[in-house]
């Protein structure tokens, strides 16, 4: 047997990893600015995520949520403390597929709708619902093609009112900051007229903070940026620093039905004991300010690199940088490969990539000023060299 071939691959195989630093089966070291793929919150191989996760495995690694499991009471009082939603309710899954899913399912179930306002370039996840608010033709089955969504344009407000009127939307699912969709984000005017707008019109509102949350905008949720408060929010990602995991934080005003929702693996012990370390290190670091900082240095050091016109052929390479704390877009005049496999190969530097001309920056948290400065090094030479 061989795998199925999904995911066009560096050829790089990644066996170590310690803070902001991975290594191949080479030996080779490399600054991690992918931060695999937005989920390594607090760095990788953190001591204290190492002994957590290792003294709840000595004891027990699963049982079934027929059973009291004090760690998600636990996971559930810490998480609505540190992120200001502490009259909400946790419900926890293993993704963010699954997170999507289940907000669009609870959404429907509360005000019997079925039609959803989704964003172009959304993306939302794989899975049957959360793939048809995503806004890629060519990843919706024919299965998954039900026409229940509708796609509008970001901070395009009066096109979003004009659907909410019609009475019959059941959820708008919202990315504060889009990552797929290449770093674009919302803006607060948008934003809370949108909410209001929802409320007028019976419409629940989703936050899908899988990427952009969990402290990476240099606030716990991206959302806080813009001054609204969403019905659901959705999280992944970050949230166990690579363990699978993902959870819905559901607004006070519903109330469970038993046999709606339901998981097998959600929330098992090893999942919580490893989201609960992830909160000890946050805390104990200030990550979400550190994030914050770092991020909004690394931001500058970008502007004024664009700004100082850095050229090949007479021509600036980077077209726009945009982005909050660590979940950064640089919208590049050539494809993205043209610098990401020289960064990968020739600097040792690990990004990621939107759509065909945007370098994506999604680092741990963690990420240092020194290490802000070296991926300037490491960047600045790479753009050198390029032709466009």
């Amino acid at each position: 047997m061989k795998l199925f071939d999904v995911y066009p691959l560096f050829d790089v195989n990644i066996v170590k990893g310690k803070g902001c630093r991975v290594w191949d089966d080479q030996g080779q070291e490399y600054l991690d600015l992918y931060g695999g793929h937005a989920v390594i919150s607090i760095g990788h191989s953190h001591p204290h995520y190492i002994t957590k996760v290792t003294e709840q495995l000595n004891r027990i690694g699963f049982y079934s949520n027929s059973v009291i499991n004090r760690l998600q009471v636990e996971l559930a009082e810490r998480l609505g403390r540190i992120s200001g939603y502490d009259d909400y309710q946790l419900f926890l899954i293993n993704s963010g597929a699954e997170a999507n899913e289940n907000a669009l399912k609870l959404a429907s179930f509360t005000n019997g709708r079925t039609r959803v306002l989704s964003c172009e370039k959304a993306f939302h996840g794989r899975t049957s619902l959360a793939v048809e608010v995503t806004n890629n033709p060519k990843i919706i089955a024919p299965i998954n093609d039900n026409a229940h969504v509708t796609y509008l344009p970001l901070n395009d407000l009066p096109a979003w009112e004009a659907e909410l009127q019609k009475g019959d939307v059941c959820a708008v699912i919202l990315e504060c900051i889009q990552g797929v969709g290449g770093i674009r984000m919302a803006t607060a005017e948008f934003a809370q007229g949108l909410a209001a707008a929802c409320k007028r019109n019976g419409t629940l509102l989703i936050c899908d903070e899988i990427q952009c949350g969990y402290g990476r905008s240099g606030k716990f949720f991206a959302h806080q940026w813009l001054g609204i408060r969403p019905d659901i929010i959705t999280v992944a990602k970050g949230i166990a620093n690579g363990f699978p995991m993902g959870a819905v934080l559901i607004g006070p005003d519903f109330k469970p039905v038993y046999g709606q929702l339901g998981t097998t693996f959600g929330g098992n012990h090893l999942a919580c004991a490893a989201a609960l370390a992830v909160l000890d290190v946050m805390e104990s670091e200030g990550l979400v300010e550190n994030a914050h900082l770092v991020g909004e240095y690394l931001i500058e050091r970008l502007s004024q690199l664009r700004a100082g016109q850095i050229a090949a052929c007479g021509q600036s390479i980077i077209r726009e940088v945009r982005g909050r704390g660590m979940m950064i877009g640089i919208d590049l005049e050539c494809p993205h490969k043209d610098i990401r496999q020289p960064l990968i190969y020739q600097e040792h530097c690990f990004t990621g990539c939107a759509g065909t001309n945007m370098l994506r920056l999604l680092p741990p948290l963690c990420l240092s000023k020194d290490d802000a400065d070296l991926f300037m090094e490491k960047f600045e030479k790479v753009l050198s060299a390029a032709k466009v």
